[in-house]
């Protein structure tokens, strides 16, 4: 479920960098033909491009977290095991019953296991939003730029 909302979160990310974009407004501040305003927004966009290697109309893809091993219950190998000897160790000290501290320890440590690795997805894809907003920014400020070289006002 988390990897979908990952994938969520970045098409997110993707809709409102195009909206960014889209709400730039181009005034031919010199009388400038419509035909004329489109040829240099055009060039403005391919210059932008260059200069950030960002294109609005081709967002990067979706990076992918760094992926662990992980078992079919979705937790790294070993973390079950890891946990029965703790629990067993603490359940023997506490209670005199080891078996039933294994038990507690193996599901708390897959638990753990399975939020930790959420967790990272979650970090992955917001490190991957503010790259492309960041990205979006600086695409935007450099058309910006260029625009205004060639005798627009741009907000």
């Amino acid at each position: 479920m988390s990897v979908i909302r990952a994938i969520t979160t970045l098409a997110i990310a993707a809709s409102i960098a195009g909206a960014a974009y889209a709400q730039q407004y181009v005034f031919p501040a010199k009388g400038q033909s419509p035909e004329q305003q489109k040829k240099d927004e055009s060039d403005c966009h391919a210059w932008a491009v260059g200069q950030t290697g960002f294109d609005p109309a081709q967002p990067p893809p979706a990076a992918a977290a760094p992926q662990q091993a992980k078992t079919a219950t979705g937790t790294t190998p070993g973390a079950g095991a890891r946990g029965a000897v703790r629990g067993a160790a603490v359940g023997e000290i506490v209670g005199g019953d080891a078996r039933t501290g294994a038990a507690a320890g193996a599901v708390a440590a897959r638990g753990q296991s399975r939020r930790q690795g959420q967790a990272q997805q979650q970090q992955a894809a917001q490190s991957q939003q503010q790259a492309t907003s960041s990205q979006q920014a600086a695409y935007a400020k450099a058309r910006a730029a260029c625009l205004e070289g060639k005798g627009y006002t741009v907000k």
